[in-house]
């Protein structure tokens, strides 16, 4: 009896200590995403606060997150400082095309990396990662020097063809695509399907959350480009809209930050409603293709 008395004790204290190391994780889980949306949230609420201020209450010397003044003057005066209705256009052409060559050579390429047997296949993924380590300054001027013997300097085809493949792109795919059970192939095959029709029809609607959050990275990338659209462009109709935001920035110091930090938003919002919207494919893709390596 005493032994049993002793067990049972023994269980209890294990149970006791269990919940309170779960607790504390739970705890320390909860103090990691405050400490994460503070340091995300903090500069974008600041931006948005700096939108409706004016500049003097900018430069003040006591600055305050919430606005004294509420001003909405600041929106008026960027989309009249520069021309962002063509801003918009040029972002919306060159993401939709950027974004969907991507994605169509990742799915594409990933697929016959797992599903199409050919010599050295496995030399052609380690190639992949090697590129993923591969800094984009690195390739801009051999980019350049391309774009400018195809004679594409400020041009649509120009902005997009230098990023229209990807590396890490086929990577997250890749992964899925491996956790696929090759039965569906097979009774693809069965059915006497080809590539293109296995593809269309069985892979990419299984893989339908990884192939989303390929195609919402690469808008987000996309939208956000700057380096590349500024050194390709030469004249200000081709301007994209991070390139442009930096035409209100005034060489002489004399910068009106409310009105930029209004075009700013510009840029932000339309990412931000599509990123909210599809969130969800992000985080069901990124976890199954991290399921198997």
């Amino acid at each position: 009896m005493r032994d049993i008395a002793l067990a049972t004790t023994g269980d209890r204290q294990l149970a006791v200590n269990r919940r309170a190391a779960h607790t504390t994780q739970r705890v320390l889980g909860y103090l990691a995403m405050v400490a994460v949306v503070l340091i995300i949230g903090i500069p974008v609420a600041w931006v948005l606060s700096g939108a409706l201020k004016t500049n003097r209450e900018i430069f003040s010397t006591t600055p305050q997150l919430l606005p004294a003044n509420l001003t909405f003057d600041n929106f008026g005066k960027a989309w009249r400082a520069a021309p962002f209705d063509r801003f918009y256009l040029n972002s919306f052409i060159t993401t939709l095309l950027g974004a969907g060559a991507e994605v169509i050579m990742a799915v594409t390429t990933a697929y016959a990396l797992v599903f199409v047997r050919f010599p050295k296949r496995d030399w052609i993924f380690i190639l992949l990662l090697l590129a993923l380590m591969v800094p984009e300054e690195v390739v801009l001027v051999p980019n350049y020097l391309t774009i400018a013997g195809w004679r594409m300097v400020n041009t649509y085809p120009g902005i997009v063809l230098p990023g229209a493949s990807i590396a890490f792109g086929t990577f997250l795919l890749r992964q899925y695509f491996r956790t696929i059970p090759l039965d569906l192939i097979d009774a693809a095959k069965v059915d006497g399907a080809g590539h293109v029709r296995t593809l269309l029809n069985v892979v990419v609607p299984v893989a339908a959350p990884a192939v989303a959050t390929t195609a919402l990275l690469s808008i987000t990338a996309k939208w956000n480009e700057y380096l590349w659209p500024l050194l390709i462009t030469t004249t200000e109709d081709m301007r994209t809209l991070p390139v442009g935001i930096s035409r209100l920035l005034d060489q002489e110091g004399n910068t009106e930050w409310g009105v930029v930090m209004a075009a700013t938003l510009f840029v932000i919002v339309p990412v931000m409603l599509i990123f909210l919207y599809a969130q969800r494919f992000v985080v069901d893709g990124i976890a199954a293709g991290a399921v198997k390596g």
